[in-house]
C-alpha cells in the first residue's frame, strides 16, 4: 500500500517536471595524502632534564590511591602554567588553567591550595556547565566538548585539569566498557590536539592487585589506552616519601627515571583564618619506583630478592660496574628473575639508576667498590659486621645494649633497607641485616 503511495507521488512529481533528489548521507570519507601533511616534532609542554614527560595538545593521566598526593600533582602543574615556569613550550609565557573540580569545595579546598601552590588566581578558571532549565551541573563528556573547545580558545588555555576524570564522563556511558569510554576519550584527545592544551586527568586505582600503575586505573582499558602519558603516584613508607613514575610515555622516552616528592603542609591566612594544606614539592630522583612499591606488599619471598639482589651485583660487576638497565633486566628474566623482583632488589643492593647520556638510555651504576682480593665478590658496605661491633663493645667495656640504642625496640630497622631487625641481630649491635651489608651471602 505505501509502495502504491509513493509511486503515485514519484508519478505527480514528474508530471510537474520536478525530479526527487537521491537522500544525502550522514557520514562520508575525507582522503587526505600523506605527502600534504606537514610532519612536525612532539611539542612538549614539561621537560624534565631535558626528556619530554607531558606532551602539549594531548590527554594525560595521573592515577594512585587515595592520598598519594596525585589532585596536588594537577595545582602543582596548574601553578607552573600560570607562572611561565614549567619547563617546556610554555616556559616564560604565562598562561591560563582550567579546573574542573567535582568532588572539592573551591573555597576551603581548591583555592587555598593553589595559593599554596604559587598559582596566579587571576589565570586559574572553575569550569562548569549551566543549563537554562537546571542551573549549575557537572561537566558532562562528550555533550559539552564543544563549549570547552571554545572556551579554551578564547582564553588562551595551555592546561586543563579533570579532577576526577570519571566524574566528567557523561550519564549513559558505561566506564567499564571500553567502547563506551572511548565515545568520551576519543572526542577529548582529538580536541586536545586541535588546541594544542595539556588535558590532565585525575583517576583512581582499583582494588585489584599487581603493579603496572596503568593497569590499575579504575574503569576501562580506554583510560589507558588513550592517554599519550600516565603516571602512577604511591606511597614509599620505606624511604618516608612518595614516589610519581610513568608508566606510559608513548611520544617520548619509556625509561625515565622515577621522582620521588612530599607533600609539605603549610599554612594559608584567610579572611576567615588560617586554611591548613597541603603543597606538592619534588625531592628528586628516586631510589624505588612506583612498580617496585606496589610489588613490595605481594613479594612473599624475600629470599628471591635477596638472591636477585646477589646476581645482580655479580652481573654488573661481570660489566665492569655498569650496563644499560633494559639490558640487565632482559638478562634478569633470562635467569628466572621477574622484572619487578630485579627492581626491588636493585634498591637494596646501592645500585643506582643514571642517565648514560643526552638522547641515550639509562644505565644501572653498581655504587659499592669491590673487595681487591677474596674467593668471592664480596663488596664493601658502611654496616658493621657482627664481629666488628663485639670487637668495639668489648674494648669499650660498654654493653652491645649501650652500642645499639634500639635493641629491645620491636621497630628497629635496618639502616639500608628499613625493614625491622631480626633481635638476634639487632641484639648483637648490628645496623644493618646481613642481605644489606652483604648482598652476596646466600646462607
Amino acid at each position: 500500500m505505501r509502495d502504491d503511495i509513493d509511486a503515485q507521488a514519484l508519478a505527480i512529481l514528474e508530471s510537474n517536471g520536478i525530479e526527487e533528489e537521491p537522500p544525502q548521507p550522514a557520514r562520508t570519507l575525507r582522503l587526505t595524502r600523506a605527502s600534504d601533511i606537514e610532519p612536525e616534532p612532539v611539542v612538549w609542554a614539561w621537560l624534565d632534564e631535558g626528556e619530554g614527560r607531558i606532551p602539549a595538545g594531548a590527554l594525560s593521566v595521573a592515577a594512585g590511591r587515595e592520598g598519594t598526593g596525585k589532585s596536588s600533582f594537577g595545582m602543582w602543574m596548574a601553578a607552573q602554567i600560570t607562572r611561565g615556569a614549567l619547563p617546556g613550550n610554555f616556559y616564560g609565557r604565562p598562561r591560563a588553567v582550567f579546573y574542573v573540580a567535582v568532588e572539592d569545595s573551591w573555597k576551603q579546598t581548591i583555592v587555598p591550595r593553589l595559593i599554596g601552590a604559587g598559582a596566579d588566581l587571576d589565570l586559574v578558571y572553575r569550569v562548569e556547565a549551566v543549563e537554562a532549565e537546571y542551573g549549575e551541573t557537572t561537566l558532562s563528556l562528550p555533550q559539552d566538548n564543544s563549549l570547552m573547545e571554545k572556551a579554551i580558545a578564547e582564553h588562551d588555555v595551555a592546561l586543563v585539569v579533570l579532577d576526577p576524570l570519571m566524574s566528567c564522563i557523561g550519564k549513559g556511558i558505561d566506564t567499564h566498557r571500553e567502547r563506551d569510554v572511548r565515545t568520551a576519550l576519543d572526542p577529548l584527545a582529538t580536541m586536545a590536539d586541535r588546541t594544542g592544551a595539556v588535558l590532565l586527568g585525575i583517576a583512581h586505582f582499583g582494588k585489584g592487585a599487581g603493579t603496572d600503575p596503568s593497569a590499575l586505573i579504575t574503569g576501562s582499558g580506554a583510560f589507558k589506552n588513550v592517554p599519550r602519558a600516565v603516571f602512577g603516584f604511591a606511597k614509599d613508607d620505606d624511604n618516608e616519601c612518595r614516589v610519581m613514575s610513568q608508566s606510559k610515555n608513548s611520544l617520548g622516552r619509556e625509561d625515565l627515571p622515577s621522582l620521588s616528592y612530599n607533600i609539605e603542609t603549610i599554612e594559608i591566612p584567610t579572611k576567615k583564618g588560617i586554611a591548613s594544606v597541603g603543597r606538592f614539592v619534588f625531592l628528586g630522583q628516586s631510589v624505588r619506583s612506583v612498580q617496585e612499591i606496589l610489588a613490595q606488599g605481594q613479594e612473599t619471598d624475600r629470599g628471591e630478592r635477596d638472591e636477585a639482589g646477589a646476581w645482580l651485583v655479580d652481573y654488573l660487576m661481570d660489566n665492569g660496574g655498569e650496563a644499560a638497565a633494559g639490558d640487565v633486566i632482559k638478562a634478569a628474566e633470562k635467569d628466572g628473575f621477574a622484572k619487578h623482583t630485579i627492581q626491588r632488589a636493585r634498591s637494596k643492593v646501592g645500585v643506582t639508576s643514571q642517565k648514560s647520556g643526552f638522547g641515550k638510555g639509562w644505565v644501572w651504576v653498581l655504587s659499592v667498590t669491590a673487595e681487591p682480593e677474596g674467593d668471592s665478590k664480596a663488596t664493601k658496605t658502611t654496616a658493621k659486621t657482627s664481629s666488628e661491633s663485639s670487637s668495639s663493645s668489648s674494648s669499650s667495656g660498654s654493653s652491645s645494649e649501650s652500642q645499639s640504642p634500639t635493641v629491645t625496640d620491636e621497630t628497629a630497622r635496618c639502616a639500608v633497607c628499613k625493614d625491622p631487625l631480626d633481635p638476634l641481630h639487632a641484639a648483637s649491635g648490628e645496623t644493618a641485616c646481613p642481605s644489606c651489608f652483604d648482598p652476596l651471602n646466600r646462607a
